[in-house]
């Protein structure tokens, strides 16, 4: 038997002021993060992410007039310390390599240098 993959969701949500949702399934539930500035499209930036409660599993396909689903697929997890998790975006169109960084404060997303091949 093949183990299921982990899902992720990225939201755009646009209340109560416009932001990201970057949610990745784990221990039945989405750990959550806003991310004000959506992911980075770079590995010359970072985004800061804001870690907020978990949300149930039945937010993952979740829709409304405020809140749509900008990408939806599987994450990879390629390993973790205390206050780093590095782990590949599997979405609709590409995949990507990101570093969740907790600095003591908020998170930073990072995009990777090394990328997945296509």
């Amino acid at each position: 038997m093949v183990p299921s993959r982990p899902a992720f969701v990225l939201h755009d949500h646009r209340r109560p002021s416009p932001h990201f949702d970057l949610r990745l399934e784990e221990d039945g539930v989405l750990r959550s993060w806003a991310v004000p500035r959506g992911l980075p499209t770079s590995s010359r930036e970072d985004r800061l992410a804001i870690a907020v409660g978990d949300h149930d599993l039945d937010h993952l396909t979740y829709e409304d007039e405020h809140k749509s689903i900008a990408d939806i697929g599987w994450w990879e997890d390629l390993g973790r310390t205390p206050k780093r998790r590095l782990l590949v975006l599997h979405g609709r169109e590409a995949s990507v390599r990101y570093a969740l960084i907790d600095t003591g404060r908020d998170w930073l997303v990072h995009r990777t240098k090394d990328q997945p091949a296509p």
